[in-house]
C-alpha cells in the first residue's frame, strides 16, 4: 500500500490558495475513478483510493502546513508503512507556475511543511512531488503562497493537476525513478 499525502491549510479561507495546490491534487485524485470519500482520522482528511489498480491512501493533513508531520506520521505508523512507501505533494515557489519536479528525497528547499515531516520521521528519504506556483518576485513569500492563481495562470496550474495525477499514477506502480524519468522537465500543456 501507498500513501499519498497532499500539503495545504484547512478551511475555506486557504482554498484554492497556491500553498493548498498539494489538497487540490488529492481532490482530484480522490475523484478520479469511482471516487473517494474523506473521513476524519490522523488530525487529517483521509481517503482510500484505487488507483492504477492498486490501493492507494489519500491525507490531506489539517494541522495546518507547518505541523505536517503529526498527521503523516500518525497515518505511516498506523498501517505500518516506510517512508519509501510515501509521496507528499506541495507547492514549490522555485519552480514556474505548473512545472511539477519529483525527487526521491532531499532537503525541505525552505517548505515548512516538508521541514515538520523530516522531523517526524527522523528522515529525508521520501519522495515528493512539487508543483510550481511561481516567483514571488518581490513581494512578501508569506502572502504570495496565500494568494490564489491569477487567471492567466489557471490553465497552467489545471494542466500541471493533470499531470501530477498521471506522475502519481506512474509512482505508485512504478516507482519514483520511472516517474522522475517521464516527468521531470516537462512543462505545463506540452507532452
Amino acid at each position: 500500500m501507498k500513501l499519498v499525502v497532499g500539503l495545504g491549510n484547512p478551511g475555506n479561507k486557504y482554498a484554492a490558495t497556491r500553498h493548498n495546490i498539494g489538497f487540490d491534487l488529492i481532490d482530484r485524485l480522490a475523484a478520479g475513478g469511482r471516487g473517494a470519500s474523506f473521513s476524519r482520522k490522523f488530525e487529517g482528511q483521509l481517503a482510500e483510493a484505487e488507483i492504477d489498480y492498486r490501493r492507494v491512501l489519500l491525507l490531506k493533513p489539517e494541522t495546518f502546513m507547518n505541523l505536517s508531520g503529526r498527521s503523516v506520521g500518525q497515518a505511516l505508523r498506523f498501517y505500518k508503512l516506510e517512508p519509501a512507501d510515501l509521496l507528499v505533494v506541495c507547492d514549490d515557489l522555485n519552480l514556474p507556475v505548473g512545472k511539477i519536479r519529483i525527487r526521491p528525497g532531499g532537503s525541505d528547499g525552505g517548505q515548512k511543511g516538508l521541514r515538520d515531516i523530516n522531523s517526524h520521521l527522523g528522515t529525508e528519504q521520501y519522495a515528493r512531488l512539487r508543483i510550481g506556483i511561481g516567483d514571488n518576485g518581490e513581494s512578501d513569500a508569506a502572502d504570495y503562497v496565500l494568494s490564489r492563481f491569477r487567471s492567466t495562470e489557471r490553465a497552467a496550474i489545471d494542466d500541471a493537476l493533470i499531470l501530477a495525477s498521471q506522475a502519481v499514477a506512474v509512482w505508485i506502480s512504478q516507482g519514483t525513478e520511472a516517474a522522475m524519468n517521464r516527468f521531470n522537465g516537462i512543462s505545463p500543456g506540452k507532452p
